[in-house]
């Protein structure tokens, strides 16, 4: 059974709470502005003596914004630059913050940083804001996830999902469920203080129908992993078949421009070509590969190699044929490729000739077709989905992993109760599946856990 280490919290939070880091906050290079994030119990003092000004940081209330400048050490002007004070617990990180909003010129922000840092502040480390913002509780560790999803998103999908992560729509659904584990857990761990006397505080048929259907609860949020991992990563989809049937025109087709090369003559895509495109507000992946034929040629067989490999890897895979292309060679190609990723049959070149009932036909040259086609592709990997911006989605591998293993942990419990074994038994793996629980939103956590986690994190945030 796993345990909490309710002291390693303690000191992580108490070295952070010694601490003040400062970060450019804005991505690297050049632009109109850059902004550096001071925090920690020294911020506002720091920053005060860095800066010169009519007002002081130090003595500014939170939420205001001072205009002045930040000097060196030898008083010299480094750059005019605008101050916003937040004061504890009202800033991201629930510490005393200043954010300076300088211009951005690489140098000058630098420069700056280099002051701060003589001047008493410490260089934080990647994503130490974040980590910083949930040991002071202004997030919990699944909201505190979702901030580096909010930032990497790639389409409107990924981000409405991540706000909804972020607003706490999973974590209300796994604390409502860890509450529910908690109460009966706790009520079979009191029965045992009064074993002798034969007492019973909960129903055992209430007891039994509680953990069938929180277990169920727990298998539904997890399926929706399936769904979140394309929200969160997007459709990866394989072009595929053999050559000179047309991938590399359908990719530029999508694209709206020649990104592959496009000939004539058979093989001539050799190598993985990888774009992006958005389809109603969801991202889908293209990769054109090599045409599947045997070849003499080593480079070729390499390039078919990898197009097999993309193939199994893939969300969908988009089969192409042309007319003349023989009908058997091609179910037997698809067989071997497929597996259990599902397949679009498409019969390109439909501007020389339609193709057979019951196949896809499209033309990369007229466009004829390609609206049909981008709605096949969107209802073979989002079919089955009603996505709500009310509704808990699963988009971290992490979190699925966590809510089967606490699924598991509670149809043991189911198991040992039927069989009649002691509450001792049944309270135990209840315990077990909320502590699990508790690892997704943080009320359980290890520092190698946490590392894990913040390290992917850029520095500002």
């Amino acid at each position: 059974m796993r345990q909490s280490i309710p002291q390693l919290e303690y000191i992580c939070c108490m070295l952070y709470k010694d601490t003040t880091v400062a970060a450019l906050a804005t991505p690297p290079g050049r632009g109109a502005l850059a902004v550096i994030r001071l925090s920690g119990p020294d911020a506002l003092n720091i920053a005060a003596r860095c800066f010169s000004g009519t007002r002081s940081p130090s003595e500014e209330p939170g939420g205001r914004v001072i205009y002045g400048r930040i000097t060196d050490q030898e008083g010299q002007d480094i750059d005019d630059v605008l101050l916003s004070v937040f004061r504890a617990p009202h800033s991201f990180t629930g510490e005393d913050s200043v954010e300076i909003s300088c211009h951005g010129n690489p140098l000058i922000a630098q420069k700056i940083l280099q002051r701060l840092f003589q001047t008493g502040a410490h260089p934080a480390e990647a994503g130490e804001y974040s980590r910083r913002a949930f040991l002071n509780g202004k997030l919990d560790l699944a909201q505190a996830e979702a901030v580096a999803d909010i930032i990497h998103a790639s389409s409107e999908a990924a981000l409405r999902g991540a706000r909804g992560q972020l607003d706490g729509l999973l974590s209300a659904q796994v604390g409502r469920l860890r509450e529910a584990l908690l109460k009966a857990g706790s009520l079979l761990e009191l029965e045992l203080d009064f074993s002798e006397e034969d007492v019973e505080f909960v129903s055992r048929v209430e007891l039994l129908a509680s953990l069938e259907k929180s277990a169920g609860m727990l298998q539904e949020l997890a399926a929706s992993y399936r769904f979140g991992k394309v929200v969160h990563d997007g459709v990866h989809v394989a072009i595929a078949g053999p050559p000179n049937v047309g991938k590399s025109s359908l990719l530029n087709f999508f694209l709206k421009e020649k990104r592959a090369i496009v000939s004539p003559v058979p093989g001539t895509t050799r190598d993985l070509i990888r774009e992006e495109m958005t389809i109603d507000g969801f991202l889908f992946i293209l990769s054109d590969t090599a045409g599947l034929r045997d070849s003499d040629d080593l480079i070729e067989q390499e390039g078919v190699r990898r197009s097999r490999a993309i193939c199994r890897e893939a969300d969908l895979i988009l089969f192409l044929s042309d007319p003349g292309s023989d009908g058997t060679v091609l179910e037997e190609e698809i067989h071997g490729l497929a597996g259990d990723v599902p397949v679009l049959k498409v019969r390109n070149k439909a501007d020389l000739e339609s193709g057979p009932d019951g196949m896809l036909s499209v033309s990369a040259l007229t466009g004829d077709g390609m609206n049909v086609l981008l709605e096949r592709m969107k209802e073979a990997t989002l079919a089955g989905w009603q996505y709500s911006e009310q509704g808990a989605l699963v988009t971290s591998l992490r979190h699925r992993d966590a809510l089967l293993e606490a699924s598991s942990a509670l149809e043991r419990a189911r198991e040992a109760l039927e069989s009649g074994m002691s509450g001792e038994f049944v309270a135990l793996d209840i315990r077990s599946g909320m502590d699990i629980l508790g690892e997704i939103i943080g009320k359980i956590t290890t520092d190698d856990m946490l590392n894990a986690i913040f390290s992917g994190y850029c520095i500002g945030k």
